[in-house]
């Protein structure tokens, strides 16, 4: 991948280490569920009494009920920003490696063959340590999302619970799972919106002011997620 390449991303950040960012977060996010949902089903319940008539079920998309409520946008926007100034290192060194490479190609038939190879050699050492600050950024931005997400799922998920209990639901089923056993749904037995509302309700956090052009808050494709610790029972 060319230098230039790396820097044409909306981020500024190299394109290819965006790529991996977001790989990276989907995998954190569909590890983090799968965690969430094993320990919910292995942790014994207290005995309830059968429910009389049919079962009333519901969907969910939990990974878009936490990210877009108003707390993940919020978190979500404090983050990229506080990985805004090695964005800026990022591609200020991106930059400079353009330059030289820029240089050297104008000027090669003009330099002597020592001269060439000393500039070649400062170049690859360039690239090789933004190669190596691309990865740190990634690695580190990775982990920081992962405690992000964590901590804002499991609350998402005690005030879904709670929801579920209140309306009658026995049955919740996330049908942004890539393995979901959904193939069909009617659209009133979707409660994204609901679980997304009522949380924003009892946080208080207000929503995010509109950016123009700005970053949206990670959405699902085809994986979700809920939190890697076992949620308090309500």
């Amino acid at each position: 991948m060319s230098s230039r390449n790396r820097a044409n991303s909306y981020t500024g950040i190299p394109k290819e280490l965006l790529t991996r960012m977001k790989r990276s977060l989907a995998l954190v996010i569909t590890l983090a569920s799968g965690l969430a949902l094993s320990a919910a089903a292995q942790t014994p319940a207290a005995p309830a009494a059968a429910p009389a008539g049919p079962a009333k079920i519901a969907v969910i998309a939990f990974q878009v009920a936490v990210a877009q409520t108003n707390e993940g946008q919020r978190n979500f926007a404090d983050l990229q920003k506080k990985f805004e100034p090695r964005r800026q290192q990022l591609k200020t060194l991106n930059d400079e490696v353009e330059n030289l490479t820029k240089q050297l190609q104008a000027q090669g038939d003009k330099l002597t063959e020592a001269e060439r190879a000393s500039r070649a050699s400062a170049i690859d050492l360039k690239k090789k340590q933004l190669d190596r600050n691309a990865e740190d950024a990634q690695n580190d931005f990775q982990q920081e999302m992962q405690e992000v997400y964590n901590t804002l799922a499991s609350k998402v998920y005690d005030v879904m619970q709670t929801y579920a209990q209140q309306q009658g639901y026995t049955l919740v089923l996330d049908v942004s799972v890539q393995q979901s056993p959904v193939l069909y749904a009617n659209a009133g037995t979707n409660v994204t919106k609901q679980v997304i509302d009522a949380y924003n309700t009892i946080s208080g956090v207000p929503a995010p002011p509109a950016q123009a052009g700005g970053v949206d808050a990670p959405k699902p494709a085809t994986h979700t997620a809920r939190p890697a610790t076992h949620p308090a029972a309500h």
